[in-house]
């Protein structure tokens, strides 16, 4: 069993908004601290052992893994509690190593005992309860926004302090960058440091909420993370939350969310649900407080994922009122309140969809029709409790829109992959298969060598014209499948960013009570375990892990910015590496042929005015995510933000003249198009060059990626007209060609 999200720290940093339930008001906590029993259950304690030997016996990576290595699990469960380096002192760690370190192994996998977990818990809260307490003192101060001082926003990759002093110093320049961000709100200084107060109170309030479940949970999953950055542990409760997740059926907002050094954050947007309806939520927005309809704003900064959650779902039809700090926004100081209609997430919706675009000629030039499917998941019908309802899979819309497309005599196809997640590996078999006569798809390896090659077996192709496929960094698994499948067979030209995500593995979830004698257990509830247990190889033998797929065309983009979206940026991330090519009829793309569109392409880079446009809007981007360092000047950052809302307006006005040469297009639809998406007047500071600002149902009014990859397919339609130009009888990128390139010397 295959599941294929590439977000990091599933347990600790993901979970899927799609059911409902009513939030809370927020309430004043006190300073007390709340003893907790630090045991391990007996019920606990066979899991852990059980977690252990599964990992020892069925990883992929366990010969990696040694009784010498368990001493990381104490930095890598601090890092989980304080990821910014913000409450523990570099003199914890030093005494976590010196009391657990050497005993780490024998207690996991002897005991299963788990009490390091709660000694590190216990001084993070004694941490936390000092210093949220300074602060209620700090915040009494007067403070200057005059002096020319500097904040270091992402502290991930800093030391902890090394003195109570230097903390200090610390937390002083800290107070003062969460002010002026609330100053830069139109706060006055008395409300901006109440702003700051109830936030630590709340904090505080849901540190002392931690329950033992939750401190072995985290730390089980710090653990399973010496193997690789896929594996986890899931709490009997978190595990029932996942095979919900896994369903998308039920009601929310439809987005995975994360947590992100306190703070919630999209992590990514469920096609189809309201979120990606309403497109005003974008991946790596924060989320800072949520209200009710008619009820008072509670702030969830530093609040638990799970208490998160119970503030944003409810019924069907109820609105959410959401705080959002946008992705782009480095320095903290911009908010947006985006309100949402919770709705069924429908399967419907994120079905895959075409259009038929015409791709202007030279002067005099009749237009390409060039069709697009955008596939945004590799979904199945095979939900055994789905007997009422139409089964579906993606291989079969997309056989059904290739239909479609052709009966339209389109003279060239692309395949839109960006933003798929994954799915079914099966599905991407049949997908591939769509475009070879047959042959093997992919290869997948398990820890004992052992090779299994999944291959398409169906004679025939539903589509043999010149096909092009689209990716970029949020591609992975079965898309990173598809992809490199078609680029080892010569059938596609790959275009995208510089390279696909690369989750080349597979995961299993096994059930602790499957594996833990019944007797043992009774009726007591049992977590499960989620273990990287094969890699994935193309036809090749090339393998997708950390490297991903390597477009033969690359173009800008904005994602090959974003810090840690890619397998390679993940801890402990299983290595790149090949097997034995399997026997396939292909052969990669020639590289004439690519070499040629490759230069056709850069001069339209060159030459474009939406190049231009996208390559101004990628570096503003560029520089803002590599400020390191926050001004503390309120003087300072109010230019700053003045100047990045000019931009944002320039750019706009910019975007709105490119959007004028838009291509003509009609949809290609197997179902009714979605309701029409939630349109809202958007503030001067709320703008972005990252912003799409689309309003049309199905495609961007300005999409330079989808542009340019149809401009590429219409390049090799006009080599097909001359064979000799490329040495082959057949026209570049269809099935005939790749059949006699691969009986070509």
């Amino acid at each position: 069993m295959s599941y294929t999200h590439w977000t990091r720290k599933l347990l600790t940093a993901t979970l899927l908004f799609l059911a409902a339930t009513i939030g809370f008001a927020a309430t004043q906590p006190e300073l007390v601290k709340v003893d907790k029993p630090a045991r391990t259950s007996p019920v606990s304690k066979l899991e852990v052992r059980q977690l252990v030997d599964l990992l020892e016996r069925y990883h992929y990576n366990r010969e990696k893994v040694r009784p010498s290595t368990y001493a990381l699990i104490i930095p890598e469960f601090m890092e989980d509690l304080d990821g910014q380096h913000l409450f523990f002192l570099s003199s914890d760690k030093l005494e976590f190593d010196k009391k657990h370190g050497s005993t780490l192994f024998y207690n996991l996998r002897d005991l299963g005992s788990t009490e390091v977990a709660f000694d590190i818990f216990a001084t993070y809260e004694k941490r936390v309860t000092e210093r949220i307490t300074w602060i209620f003192e700090e915040l009494k101060k007067e403070y200057d926004f005059n002096a020319k001082e500097f904040y270091r926003a992402d502290r991930s990759q800093s030391e902890w302090p090394d003195s109570v002093l230097s903390s200090d110093d610390l937390w002083r320049k800290r107070l003062k960058f969460e002010l002026v961000a609330e100053l830069m709100d139109k706060k006055t200084p008395e409300q901006a440091k109440e702003k700051v107060r109830k936030r630590y109170e709340r904090m505080l309030k849901n540190i002392g909420e931690f329950e033992n479940i939750d401190i072995a949970e985290f730390f089980l999953s710090s653990f399973t993370r010496l193997y690789d950055p896929h594996s986890s542990y899931f709490s009997a409760d978190s595990y029932e939350d996942f095979g919900i997740s896994m369903k998308l059926k039920l009601v929310g907002i439809g987005a995975v969310l994360g947590i992100e050094d306190d703070i919630c954050t999209i992590k990514e947007i469920i096609p189809g649900g309201p979120a990606d309806l309403d497109k005003r939520l974008k991946p790596n927005d924060k989320i800072i407080a949520v209200a009710q309809e008619g009820a008072d704003t509670v702030d969830i900064i530093g609040m638990k994922l799970r208490k998160i959650v119970d503030q944003i779902r409810g019924e069907k039809g109820t609105k959410v009122h959401l705080t959002v700090q946008p992705a782009d926004d480095t320095d903290g100081s911009t908010r947006k309140e985006i309100v949402i209609t919770r709705d069924m997430v429908k399967l419907n919706s994120a079905r895959a969809h075409g259009a038929i675009f015409e791709i202007p000629g030279a002067e005099g030039v009749a237009p390409t029709p060039v069709g697009v499917i955008t596939l945004p998941s590799f979904y199945g019908g095979d939900d055994p409790s789905d007997a009422s309802e139409e089964k579906t899979s993606c291989s079969k819309d997309v056989r059904e829109l290739l239909k479609r497309l052709k009966a339209e005599n389109v003279k060239a196809i692309v395949l839109d992959m960006r933003r798929n997640g994954g799915g079914l590996l099966s599905e991407a078999v049949n997908i591939t298969g769509l475009f070879i006569n047959s042959g093997p798809v992919v290869q997948v390896r398990d820890s004992s060598g052992s090779i299994e090659v999944n291959s398409d077996e169906n004679q025939g192709v539903e589509y043999d014209g010149p096909l092009g496929v689209l990716v970029d960094r949020f591609s992975a698994s079965a898309s990173e499948i598809v992809a490199g499948s078609l680029q080892d067979y010569g059938r596609a030209i790959v275009v995208g960013d510089t390279s696909t995500h690369g989750k080349g593995t597979v995961q299993t979830i096994v059930e602790m009570r499957r594996v833990i004698p019944g007797i043992m257990l009774g009726n007591t509830k049992t977590g499960a375990a989620k273990i990287t247990i094969q890699k994935f190889y193309l036809p090749s033998g090339a393998s997708t892990q950390v490297k991903g797929v390597v477009p033969d065309i690359i173009l800008p983009s904005f994602e090959d910015y974003i810090p840690n979206i890619g397998e390679v940026d993940l801890k402990n991330a299983l290595v790149w590496d090949d097997i034995r090519t399997s026997f396939f009829e292909g052969k990669a793309l020639p590289k004439t042929i690519v070499t040629t569109l490759k230069e056709l392409s850069l001069k339209r880079q060159a030459s474009l005015s939406e190049f231009s446009f996208l390559n101004r809007s990628i570096e503003w981007f560029r520089l803002r995510q590599e400020q390191k360092l926050i001004s503390l000047n309120l003087e300072d950052r109010q230019k700053q933000k003045d100047a990045d809302e000019a931009y944002r307006k320039e750019s706009k006005v910019e975007r709105q003249e490119l959007e004028k040469t838009s291509y003509v297009y009609r949809e290609v639809r197997l179902v009714p198009p979605p309701p029409p998406r939630v349109k809202a007047e958007k503030k001067p500071d709320e703008m972005s060059p990252l912003d799409d600002d689309d309003e049309l149902e199905g495609y961007a009014r300005l999409d330079v990626q989808l542009r340019e990859t149809m401009r590429i397919l219409a390049d090799a339609l006009q080599f097909g007209k001359d064979p000799k130009s490329w040495n082959h009888p057949f026209a570049p990128l269809t099935a005939q060609a790749t059949r006699q390139n691969a009986f070509s010397n």
